[in-house]
Parts: C-alpha cells; sequence; structure tokens
C-alpha cells in the first residue's frame, strides 16, 4: 500500500489588504501518496497556485499544517528548510519569466548544483550537467545558448532539469505547459509522466484545464474561491461528478466526436470576492442548483462514497 509522502491539515493563507483580509486558501486539506499525482484544479484566482507556493514555503502560511514524511515543515527552522528543498521543488508556469536572462542553459542547470556543492570539481560538475540536458531531452549543442533564443518547449525543459537536478522527491508543478503550444504541451506532459516512473516522483500538478489534468493525474482535488469543493479518484470524477461546479467545469470540455453531445452548464455571473467573504457557500451566487439553507451555513467537505470528498448540501444533507 502506497505511504502518504505529503499531507496538508487546515491550510489557510490570508493576505491583509486595504479592504480586509484576502482569504486566499482557506482550510484546505489533502494528501499524496508516495508515486502518485494529484491534480488541482480551478478557475484563475480560486488559490492553487498558492497552496503550491504556501508548501515549498516560498509563501509563509497563516494557519494548519503541511506533513512532508510526517513532519510538519512550517516549524522548521531556516537551515533545516533549506535542506529539505532538496526533496521539494518546483516548474514555474512561464518558464522564460522563471529563468535568468544572463544565464546559459549549462549555467542555469549547474546552479542548484553548485550552491549545493554536489560536485566534487568541475569535470564532475559537467557531466551531471549533461546527464540532466539527457535526461530531459535538451541537445548538448545547447549548453551555451540562452533563454531568448530557444522555443517554450526547450526553455521548459530547461526548468525540469533544473527541478531534478537535486533529486527530489517531490515536484509542484504549476501550470506547466499552459503557456505551450498544443503539441508542444503533449511532448512536455509524456516527459513527466516518464521521469515520475523513473525516478518515482511525486506531483502536484496544478492546472485550470481539466482535460489536461485528468491524463496525468490519479486523484483530482476541484478549488473555488480558496475553498476544495470536491476530491475523487480521476475515474469517478469524471464519471460522475458530485459537486455542481465540478459538473460545470466537466461540460465546458469540447467532446470530440461530432455526434457526441453534452449540455452546456452556463454558470451566471461574477466569482464573489475573496475578501472577507460572507458565510455559507462561496459557489451560492452562481450554482444553478441551490437551496435557501446554502446561503447561510457553510458546506464542509465531508467523505460522499469510497474514497470521495465533497463539500455540497445536495450530497451532504446536514
Amino acid at each position: 500500500m502506497a505511504e502518504k509522502l505529503l499531507e496538508l491539515r487546515n491550510l489557510k493563507k490570508y493576505f491583509k489588504t486595504k479592504g480586509g483580509l484576502l482569504h486566499a486558501v482557506d482550510d484546505v486539506s489533502f494528501a499524496i501518496n508516495e508515486g502518485e499525482t494529484l491534480g488541482l484544479v480551478g478557475e484563475s484566482g480560486c488559490g492553487k497556485s498558492t497552496i503550491g507556493r504556501v508548501i515549498l514555503r516560498l509563501l509563509d502560511a497563516t494557519a494548519g499544517e503541511v506533513l512532508f514524511k510526517g513532519e510538519n515543515i512550517l516549524g522548521f527552522n531556516r537551515a533545516r528548510m533549506g535542506k529539505m528543498r532538496e526533496d521539494m521543488q518546483i516548474v514555474f508556469q512561464d518558464p522564460f519569466a522563471s529563468l535568468n536572462p544572463r544565464m546559459s542553459v549549462f549555467e542555469t542547470i549547474a546552479e542548484p548544483l553548485k550552491i549545493n556543492k554536489k560536485a566534487a570539481n568541475k569535470t564532475e560538475l559537467y557531466k551531471m550537467v549533461q546527464s540532466l540536458m539527457e535526461t530531459v531531452g535538451l541537445a548538448e549543442r545547447l549548453e551555451n545558448a540562452y533563454p531568448h533564443e530557444l522555443d517554450g518547449g526547450r526553455r521548459q525543459r530547461i526548468g525540469i532539469a533544473r527541478a531534478l537536478a537535486l533529486k527530489p522527491k517531490f515536484i509542484v508543478q504549476d501550470e506547466p505547459v499552459s503557456a505551450l503550444d498544443v503539441s508542444i504541451q503533449a511532448q512536455i506532459l509524456n516527459l513527466m509522466n516518464s521521469l515520475q516512473k523513473e525516478f518515482g516522483l511525486t506531483y502536484l500538478f496544478i492546472s485550470h484545464d481539466l482535460s489536461v489534468v485528468r491524463h496525468v493525474s490519479n486523484n483530482i482535488a476541484v478549488m473555488y474561491l480558496g475553498k476544495m469543493v470536491e476530491l475523487s479518484d480521476y475515474k469517478s470524477l469524471f464519471a460522475d461528478p458530485l459537486h455542481p461546479y465540478t459538473k460545470a467545469l466537466l461540460s465546458a470540455i469540447p467532446v470530440p466526436d461530432v455526434d457526441g453531445h453534452r449540455e452546456r452548464i452556463i454558470l451566471e455571473g461574477d466569482v464573489p470576492s475573496p475578501i472577507d467573504p460572507p458565510p455559507g457557500c462561496r459557489f451560492f451566487k452562481r450554482c444553478f442548483a441551490r437551496m435557501d439553507i446554502c446561503r447561510d451555513l457553510t458546506p464542509h467537505l465531508k467523505q460522499a462514497g469510497d474514497g470521495r470528498f465533497c463539500a455540497c448540501h445536495l450530497v451532504n444533507k446536514p
């Protein structure tokens, strides 16, 4: 049986604004088993990227716990967290913005190896960088190239090689293919899948595109305005979505069969403000199945079947 590598318990991240507290992540809990992928989906601004950054402590949590191999890393001091970063890495959304334009491919991949003193000498460093470039499909002739000279796919391969340099166990993939052409997206997704199998990696795959998440995830968590509204294995979620918001997201996926038909669910209204949100369900004003109880009583994530969880009064009767 697979063991938990990462677990979030009641994680919260609030930002102070002039208008009040912005609830970016509000009481989110989930776990990822070793060697598996959790897909985290939702609209822009729902807090999914914030979760990835809080896990890696690029942002400080407001409350809650982040357990890595059973230890709450939010309590680690700087030195201990620095060592922990070898096991936890990130691949960013924009491969150009995440790379230093003044550093060559070789220098970018070599940087974490040099900082953490992983190579005994220049010869060993060169071999390690070449091995990483080969692993992610970068030609040796590109070692002296700079980011502006490369296309998006190659830039993202540099980011992946850099993330792999310290042999991590866990990688946050923050919309790693959303800035790439469709044909390049498939190449990068296939690369990540093969790397996961080869090195036993564990992924948190953040995306707004359910059709992409479906092909890379063991389990899928759906977020809406800082709250997790559904958590399920990918097969059950696509076959029988429980939350109205999940149903709306799935209805937006194009059907490839010309004779196929899926009823499109159009969500009306705007996403409410995450600043000091009122009680009740945050999806209330846009929900096509809302009830009076949803206005005042906040639904909590509860078990709704074998390994499935949902935060909806339609599913979990109060």
